[in-house]
């Protein structure tokens, strides 16, 4: 019989045509947390991947519950640019009690815009990329769950085509803190002057992609999201004086949030 799980830290394995086989798990030194991308989370994995024994759905739900407690808002509908941040656009609507609505359908007939080979016609590729499904939204207050905004291009332009479409108001929510540090772990982010927040214009963000406001997820609630079901699972296990060795403390990498690598930086 077939099983996938993920291969642990440290575990190295052996695939053959018979079996796989676990040779050894090699301990961290000094028992360090594990150090986990928390950016696969909100961003890189597909949805139904499943990282520390969660799905990366339900976390993505949790991060849009959590952002609705930090950061609700006076509005008619919440939705989503189709579709990475569907999972937090309805953890969001739900937690607000607000309806999820779709505002944008995707138009399956344009190539990916982050190819393109300059602004302009990257945020032509942005616009051309959707189709507005104004009945939905006209003359009402919106909020857009975006799972991060990183160099702060594509937005723009997403919420010009909806206020000219009718929207009342477009607020942005976006379900993981800005990102204002290079991956030195085989990330590619953009260099730290590409990142919008750290440009001056971060200072009045909602102002420069014309939103009627900007707030986005704490570090804290972001850490929380994803920790919570791990915990909760690791109490169990202790309370069921489970015998399997406990594979450490939990810990994830959040460098790209905070600076604050997992390994010394040796330059």
């Amino acid at each position: 019989s077939r099983y996938y799980r993920e291969v642990l830290p440290g575990e190295i394995v052996k695939i053959s045509r018979y079996d796989v086989q676990t040779l050894d798990v090699v301990p961290r030194p000094e028992g360090d947390p594990s150090a986990f991308c928390i950016f696969e989370y909100v961003y890189f994995a597909r949805p139904d991947s499943i990282f520390e024994g969660q799905m990366v759905y339900s976390v993505r739900k949790r991060c849009g519950e959590q952002l609705a407690v930090e950061a609700p808002v006076e509005a008619d509908l919440v939705s989503t640019v189709p579709e990475s941040a569907t999972p937090a656009a309805l953890g969001y609507a739900q937690k607000c009690g607000l309806p999820y609505v779709e505002v944008l359908c995707k138009n399956r007939y344009v190539g990916r815009t982050f190819i393109q080979p300059n602004m302009r016609l990257r945020q032509l590729g942005v616009a051309k990329k959707f189709g507005v499904l104004s009945d939905n939204f006209k003359g009402k207050r919106v909020v857009i769950i975006d799972d991060s905004i990183v160099r702060g291009n594509t937005i723009s332009p997403i919420i010009k085509l909806l206020r000219e479409s009718g929207a009342k108001e477009v607020h942005i929510r976006v379900a993981s803190p800005p990102i204002r540090f290079p991956c030195y772990m085989g990330i590619n982010i953009p260099t730290k002057e590409e990142l919008i927040a750290n440009r001056p214009e971060f200072h009045d963000l909602a102002n420069y992609i014309g939103a009627d406001s900007v707030v986005y997820l704490s570090v804290e609630g972001l850490v929380s999201s994803v920790q919570e079901s791990i915990k909760a699972r690791q109490a169990n296990e202790d309370s069921l004086k489970s015998q399997k060795s406990r594979v450490g403390k939990i810990g994830h990498c959040i460098a790209c949030l905070t600076g604050e690598y997992p390994v010394e930086l040796e330059w």
